[in-house]
């Protein structure tokens, strides 16, 4: 079977690959980016940062992410106070940061910046999937892809970049992937029409809400829908008796703050969600003609806002390193030790929060804020 050559091969058309993707194709480089769904395809994690914005605006899609998005000045959580909630506002942050932010359908937002990869010049490829990798050398991979049509072939590519997601292609097949037991959960949600948003500015905030058994969420999304959901601890989940609905719907119940703002809400499509997070690293995140990045590397959390960004800010550095190590191979090793460094970096900044969410000390400062440093 003859064999498509190019530069860089991507696998995984999330927000990670599409973004490696795009940023190579602009270098110049032969760039094949396969994903094996098609789009649009469903994904959690619709809420962003105001730390992406920076980073669309490089990449050029920040216009068409305020065109999909809804505006999010902050996060609010549940208060003893006669709103009953404190907004933590984006614009009064430490240190310096764009003062708002955005929720978005995945879907569309995975699609749209697929679409870009394809118009920096991309081959973008979907129904794509990768089968199985043969390295012979550093600057020669060769991947067997099969599409959802039964049709198999074959790519050599001189760099591989792994954007596969939990899948973690390459993450399997050399034996990296760590299991982290410290954070283990799984999140049930769905989406509804008709739930109360808050008042005036506040009306895109996600809101946070904590029940005996972990905490919960209210996204508002495009076209007056609402992401509701839970992030339980595995006990609890394994109480779940008869239908999923049903489990979701008591969940919510728990928290009487959020049951009310449900009160005229109407499932879309009665269709619920259940996704574990059996979170996860890698023992390392790339070597000689290769490179893992976003889920494929490391996954914390399904829901946490902090996905997205270090997917897509961990896959702007990968380009670079990938650009480097293609026109320096000498470099390749020292910047891959760099990169693999900022990313457990940042990956453990976030950890720290998400770890410690439900912990009295952070449900207390969320509740009863206090101005003093």
């Amino acid at each position: 079977m003859s064999a498509e050559a190019c530069d860089v091969v991507v696998i995984g058309g999330g927000p990670a690959g599409s973004t490696a993707a795009a940023l190579l194709a602009r270098r110049g480089y032969g760039v094949i980016a396969l994903e094996k769904a098609h789009h649009p395809r469903f994904h959690i994690g619709e809420s962003l940062l105001p730390m992406n914005l920076p980073l669309f605006d490089r990449l050029g899609v920040l216009e068409k992410v305020r065109a999909l998005g809804v505006f999010k000045r902050g996060a609010d959580f549940e208060a003893d106070n006669e709103r009953g909630y404190n907004t933590f506002a984006f614009d009064r942050a430490l240190g310096k940061s764009p003062p708002h932010a955005y929720q978005v359908w995945r879907q569309d937002f995975d699609r749209m910046l697929y679409a870009h990869a394809r118009e920096c010049g991309a081959d973008t490829r979907e129904g794509h999937e990768a089968i199985s990798i043969e390295q012979r050398s550093p600057r020669d991979s060769c991947l067997e892809v099969r599409t959802d049509e039964g049709r198999g072939y074959r790519i050599e590519a001189r760099y591989v970049v792994d954007a596969s997601g939990r899948d973690a292609f390459l993450a399997a097949r050399r034996r990296l992937r760590r299991k982290n037991a410290q954070h283990q959960s799984a999140a049930i949600f769905g989406h509804f029409r008709g739930a109360d948003v808050r008042p005036g500015e506040d009306a895109g905030n996600i809101s946070m809400y904590r029940f005996e058994h972990g905490w919960m969420w209210m996204i508002p999304l495009p076209d007056g829908v609402m992401s509701v959901g839970a992030v339980c601890w595995p006990d609890y989940l394994k109480q779940r008796r008869g239908r999923t609905l049903e489990f979701l719907l008591e969940t919510l119940r728990r928290n009487p703050a959020l049951w009310q703002r449900m009160r005229r809400a109407e499932l879309i499509g009665n269709e619920v969600r259940v996704t574990g997070n059996y979170s996860y690293d890698s023992s390392s995140m790339g070597g000689p003609g290769w490179v893992l990045i976003g889920d494929a590397f490391a996954f914390i959390d399904p829901v946490f806002s902090s996905g997205v960004y270090l997917a897509m800010s961990g896959a702007e550095q990968a380009a670079q390193v990938v650009d480097t190590a293609l026109r320096e191979p000498a470099a390749e090793t020292s910047l891959l030790r760099r990169l693999e460094k900022r990313q457990r970096a940042g990956m453990e900044r976030f950890s720290f929060f998400i770890y410690r969410f439900n912990e009295p000390v952070m449900r207390d400062m969320f509740r009863h804020p206090r101005n003093a440093l």
